[in-house]
């Protein structure tokens, strides 16, 4: 019997919900229609014409197929009198003459708390299998500004990412942009897992941008888990899916991000790829005509992504949004054009070497490499003596590696390089991790500390 009524409850509350929507959509409806018509069809570019003077760049427009069936697109630019439109979905039963319906000029979401352990695709539609989601009362732009440069707080105290090489190194502050550059196979989605999981924040939003199909359902279940999922929102757009959509995505995560933060959480948006949202930007730029620049990347690449960075970071009030940014190094060419970029932008990058992951260490990071440019403010000077003094040693012992190697170095002809040679090893152990091993900011730094604080006694040679 109570199995019946907590049926009919949850049953009542999801119809609730969805009377909730219709009507909050209903309010929302224009006063007037506008349409025009499909004149051409290029691959996946379409041509509209008749109301292309009532269009802007990012217009919503509404393709009505012949199956009685709609399919969304936006509008990417205009040639010869006609708005140049790309469709979110497939365009099965879109053909010349079909009705193309103005939707709305500043597509917007309207998102809720209690979207919180929830996944969703980039229209923000549950995708999970649970109930509708329940629309919330304040309009949100997928496009949003940054805060005002003048007005933003300033970055906040440390936070504890649970890695042991990146709390000790490369320690991050709260509203601080960071990016790990990978290339493929080198452990880029693992260390992306440990930190949804350990890092400390009030709600987590997190962007999965052209991922494998496959490993949606494996980092949620496994890598977020019941439990970091309760606190977090997962935007998932599939490599299969069409470039706007892969795009929507990303905007879509730093605009729940953004919600978030102005009701004064700590919130942490983790992005894996923002390689792939500059792919599907370049994919959409030339399909409406964009020329070509450093590697087929067209120039809005390059605008596009300062927008979207930017919008993580410190707020104008008591919240924050900390981005961690997955950046995938092609061919392992740091200094490829999306890379380069985007080290640029953000405050620090975590570099990630296939030669460190071939020879067992995970996860691996080249700490040399790798910089936060906010840790020298946020350390004290006992932690900032421990972190240079480590990484003196790891330098030394990799300027004298092949050396080392080759048995060309006699011990005892320099005192730095013999305790490098004693410290490389305790150090490379510290910072290996398990995947779901998580340690403290200040546990780090002990664990550092009592590493270097006693030198080795060699004798003469």
């Amino acid at each position: 019997m109570a199995g019946e009524i907590n049926y009919w409850v949850l049953q009542i509350d999801r119809w609730s919900i969805f009377l909730q929507n219709i009507i909050s959509e209903v309010s929302r409806l224009p006063t007037a229609q506008y349409y025009g018509r499909v004149a051409a069809i290029q691959g996946l570019l379409i041509e509209i014409g008749g109301i292309q003077r009532r269009l802007s760049i990012g217009s919503r427009v509404n393709l009505c197929a012949r199956d009685g069936g709609r399919v969304k697109g936006e509008v990417v630019g205009f040639r010869d009198d006609r708005a140049l439109l790309m469709p979110f979905g497939a365009l099965d039963g879109i053909g010349i003459g079909c009705k193309a319906e103005i939707a709305e000029r500043d597509p917007v979401i309207y998102p809720n708390p209690s979207w919180l352990g929830r996944v969703v695709n980039a229209m923000g539609e549950p995708i999970d299998g649970g109930p509708p989601l329940k629309a919330g009362s304040d309009a949100v732009p997928f496009r949003n500004a940054p805060p005002p440069a003048h007005a933003r707080q300033r970055v906040g105290e440390k936070i504890d990412l649970g890695v042991r090489a990146l709390n000790s190194f490369v320690t991050c502050c709260r509203g601080q942009r960071m990016g790990i550059f990978a290339g493929s196979g080198v452990g880029k989605s693992v260390l992306f897992s440990m930190l949804a999981r350990n890092t400390a924040a009030d709600v987590n939003v997190i962007g999965l941008i052209g991922e494998r199909g496959r490993e949606v359902q494996e980092f949620i279940k496994d890598d977020l888990g019941e439990e970091g999922l309760k606190r977090s929102i997962v935007v998932v757009a599939t490599s299969d899916e069409s470039a706007l959509m892969r795009r929507q995505a990303a905007y879509l995560t730093l605009a729940l991000a953004e919600y978030f933060r102005d009701l004064d959480n700590d919130v942490l948006c983790l992005m894996d790829s923002v390689t792939r949202f500059a792919m599907a930007q370049r994919d959409i730029g030339l399909s409406g005509g964009e020329p070509p620049t450093s590697k087929g990347y067209t120039p809005t690449v390059f605008s596009e992504l300062p927008k979207l960075l930017e919008r993580a970071g410190p707020g104008t009030g008591k919240g924050s949004i900390t981005g961690l940014f997955t950046v995938l190094v092609e061919g392992d060419d740091h200094n490829e054009p999306v890379a380069d970029a985007v080290r640029g932008i953000l405050d620090g990058h975590i570099v990630m070497e296939r030669e460190i992951a071939e020879r067992g260490r995970y996860p691996a990071i080249n700490i040399l490499k790798s910089i936060s440019r906010t840790m020298p403010g946020c350390n004290s000077e006992e932690e900032s003596f421990l972190v240079n003094k480590a990484k003196q040693y790891l330098s030394t012992y990799d300027d004298m590696a092949e050396m080392i190697r080759l048995g060309a170095y006699r011990r005892g002809s320099d005192a730095l390089v013999d305790e490098a040679i004693h410290f490389y090893p305790l150090l490379e152990q510290f910072m290996s991790q398990g995947k779901k091993e998580r340690t403290t900011l200040a546990d780090c730094f002990a664990a550092l500390s009592d590493i270097l604080e006693h030198k080795p006694e060699f004798e003469p040679a």
